[in-house]
């Protein structure tokens, strides 16, 4: 799985507007600033967000940005699909038009589990989470995991 730049910045600028005031829209400048994102780059990925119903935007000299909906019914998933689209794609065609003959027959079945696998820990994470730091432990066992292997084997 790569994480793009794009994905990396939607998810900074929605966890910046997560913890800030209920009601008190933030400034694209400002997000940029706090963030350290490109302001040009960042327009784009508040019209991403926008269009997908993750942030609202007000006009005027109180303007800026808020999210949609409440952080905890927003997920690092919903996300990345707003500004990156599906979690797994192969050649930009979906996973069930993938078909391979022979030996490899089966590694259409290999894709579906790896979006299947990225999706439990996506879809469990939600901005809320990473705004507090409390992370669900069934979401971040594979990280732990992770952790205790390279421990054992740097």
């Amino acid at each position: 799985m790569r994480v793009t730049a794009k994905v990396d910045y939607a998810l900074r600028a929605m966890a910046q507007l997560a913890a800030e005031s209920p009601g008190q829209p933030v400034s694209a400048n400002r997000l940029a600033v706090q963030q350290n994102i490109p302001l040009k780059f960042l327009h784009g990925v508040l019209a991403d967000l926008k269009r997908a119903r993750l942030v609202r935007s007000t006009r005027g000299p109180e303007g800026g940005y808020e999210l949609w909906r409440p952080a905890t019914e927003i997920s690092v998933a919903d996300v990345f699909r707003a500004v990156d689209g599906p979690l797994v794609t192969v050649r930009n065609m979906a996973l069930s038009e993938l078909e391979y003959a022979g030996p490899a027959e089966t590694l259409r079945e290999v894709w579906l589990a790896a979006r299947a696998s990225l999706r439990q820990v996506l879809e469990k994470i939600s901005i809320a989470d990473l705004v507090t730091g409390e992370l669900p432990p069934d979401a971040t066992a594979p990280a732990d995991q992770y952790h205790a292997d390279w421990r054992h084997h740097p």
